[in-house]
């Protein structure tokens, strides 16, 4: 009988750690018993998942609470606007690609996810026509698969204004922004991703202060307009591929005050911009380190290069396809290899930048002989031939005010680098050659039809997902 107390405290003992290690009840009738915009009574443990959310409550683990979704499906599904999700662990989805088996799939808006790790989930987190939610201070990777079978970290689908800040993304395949438009996606930090942040079909989106890292591609903008990337770092974009910050059919984009180091090449322009009366803005970068410093597809035009320092890029510009760069503007960059004074000490140089090719046609389509670029014979061939030139040298780009050192104050000044573009009037261009094309003509009879387009257009605008910078084209 001396022992019976003990016996029973060794009971309540044994009671209480298992009721901390398995929760009483399913995470699920925790949720459906909770009132609208209460606390669910989380106690630490595990919960088995998919659990979804229909209505407004809060879901705060504090570190402690881990919902396993036993590989069927989404572990996490946010169906009610309003929902807070924060410090829960979120682990093991299913695998499918076509279901979008994710660690919290986001179906609703005004929502706020804070602070949660999902790991070992195929999508991290999925937003689809979801609006104005606050994704801020998570951490997201994937399986442990190859890169091509990983989920995105973040996949963005037709959700307009949402704020996605300080999520650490790694170990994933992108993060993907598509047919969204006014996203603020600020002081995140991207590794060992395929694309850390790619847009399609996208606009008025504000990138910056982020930080991305061994990537493949670290900013890749495409088929979108009007979108801000500032004050990013971007470095060790490396491989056959490694890109930057990338341009593909865009237009009036702002690129400027980003650190562009240690990639295959520092930017890559691609039919960029794509409306013939769009420009594009690269502004105050530095660019350096990288095998290339500026890519070109092909020869392009109406890109604004203004203050930009290009230090000791292998190549500083390479156009393909046989083509040259001067169609763009290059005023007040710096350039390593620029050979010239500042005698009257403005910070420009005395005399004008021309990057001219001689023996550099041999690399600029073929990317096997850049392991030759640099050897002592290509060196003496190259300046033979600047001495003496057989053949006529091919002069890639001009900037007839260079800035002299990286470290002049003029580099990025606003004098330095102020620009206002002219107005490109395609119609009197057009009409001016005779001809009107196709979509500037109208119809006088068809006034009936313009009034059913515009009561369409005015509902459109109503719908939270209107996409104004795109569905009218």
């Amino acid at each position: 009988m001396k022992n019976f107390p003990i016996l029973i405290l060794l009971i309540v003992c044994l009671s209480v750690t298992q009721a901390m290690a398995k929760p009483a009840t399913t995470l699920q009738a925790l949720i459906e018993q909770t009132p609208e915009g209460g606390v669910v009574p989380l106690e630490p443990g595990r919960y088995t998942g998919p659990v979804v959310v229909e209505k407004a409550v809060i879901l705060d683990g504090k570190g402690k609470v881990t919902i396993d979704g036993q590989g069927k499906a989404s572990v996490l599904l946010i169906k009610a606007d309003g929902v807070v999700v924060k410090n829960m662990i979120l682990t093991n989805s299913g695998n499918s690609h076509d279901r979008v088996d994710a660690g919290i799939l986001v179906r609703s808006s005004r929502n706020q996810i804070h602070n949660n790790k999902i790991y070992d989930t195929l999508f991290g987190i999925d937003l689809q026509e979801a609006h104005e939610n606050i994704i801020n201070g998570n951490e997201i990777s994937s399986k442990n698969v190859t890169l091509g079978l990983r989920g995105d970290g973040v996949r963005i689908w037709a959700s307009h204004r949402n704020t996605f800040r300080k999520n650490r993304i790694h170990d994933s395949r992108d993060m993907v922004v598509w047919y969204s438009n006014d996203n603020i996606i600020e002081e995140n930090v991207g590794w060992n991703n395929r694309y850390s942040l790619h847009f399609m079909y996208s606009g008025g989106n504000m990138v910056r202060r982020n930080s991305y890292h061994h990537n493949t591609v670290g900013i890749f903008l495409m088929y979108s307009r009007d979108i801000t990337v500032e004050q990013n770092v971007v470095k060790y974009s490396l491989g056959g591929t490694g890109v930057g910050i990338g341009l593909k059919e865009v237009d009036n984009m702002t690129i400027q005050n980003n650190k562009i180091v240690y990639c295959t090449a520092g930017f890559f322009f691609d039919l960029s911009p794509f409306q013939p009366d769009r420009y594009n803005f690269i502004k105050a970068n530095i660019v350096a380190y990288n095998v290339i410093g500026a890519d070109f597809n092909s020869t392009l035009e109406r890109n604004i290069i203004k203050g930009n320092a290009f230090i000791d890029n292998l190549e500083t510009v390479r156009v393909r396809g046989n083509g040259v760069a001067t169609g763009n503007l290059w005023e007040g960059n710096y350039y390593s290899d620029y050979e010239g004074f500042d005698r009257d000490k403005d910070g420009y140089g005395d005399f004008i930048y021309n990057h001219d090719i001689y023996l550099d046609t041999l690399w600029m389509n073929d990317d096997w002989m850049l392991m030759f670029y640099g050897s002592p014979v290509i060196s003496v061939l190259n300046l033979l031939a600047k001495l003496a030139p057989i053949s006529e040298p091919k002069r890639l780009l001009t900037d007839p005010k260079p800035v002299f050192s990286p470290s002049a104050s003029v580099l990025f000044s606003k004098s330095n680098l102020n620009y206002d573009p002219p107005v490109i009037n395609m119609e009197k261009d057009d009409e001016e050659d005779g001809e009107m094309p196709a979509r500037f003509a109208s119809d006088d009879d068809d006034d009936e039809d313009d009034d059913d387009d515009e009561e369409i257009d005015e509902a459109l605008k109503k719908k939270a997902n209107y996409n104004r910078y795109f569905l009218k084209q």
